[in-house]
């Protein structure tokens, strides 16, 4: 393994659904799906990093977010550390800056689309936090 990567990722609500977007051509696993975020930056804090990120990103500025969880996943050349953010408020209207597709989720029903290996238990989880 060559290192790890930290990142944060949002878990937007909006009318009870949660947004997802999908990675674009030319980048590493174009065409799976993922939560918002991106890489820690050297000296940022995960929330300075999660407001960066959602604004270059999807143009929208968190208004009430919580740290939700954090887990660690192993792809074949590294590690990455992810630290999800429940993002309940926020402002400005949503454009994917870069390309990327996107969606917002009902958790209660099945999801279609292939999600990240490093989320798909996040998935499963907000799907069983909503059913329970």
């Amino acid at each position: 393994m060559s290192g790890q990567l930290d990142v944060v990722a949002a878990i937007l609500w909006k009318n009870g659904r949660f947004l997802a977007i999908k990675r674009p051509e030319g980048k590493p696993q174009a065409g799976f799906w993922e939560f918002p975020g991106g890489k820690i930056e050297a000296g940022e804090s995960p929330e300075e990093a999660l407001s960066r990120e959602l604004q270059e990103e999807l143009n929208l500025t968190p208004l009430s977010f919580r740290f939700w969880t954090e887990k660690v996943h192993a792809y074949d050349n590294f590690r990455v550390r992810l630290r999800f953010f429940h993002v309940d408020e926020f402002r400005g209207p949503l454009v994917a800056h870069e390309g990327h597709e996107w969606m917002w989720i009902e958790p209660k029903e099945p999801v279609t689309v292939p999600f990240l290996a490093a989320d798909v238990d996040i998935v499963h989880a907000l799907q069983e936090q909503t059913v329970a």
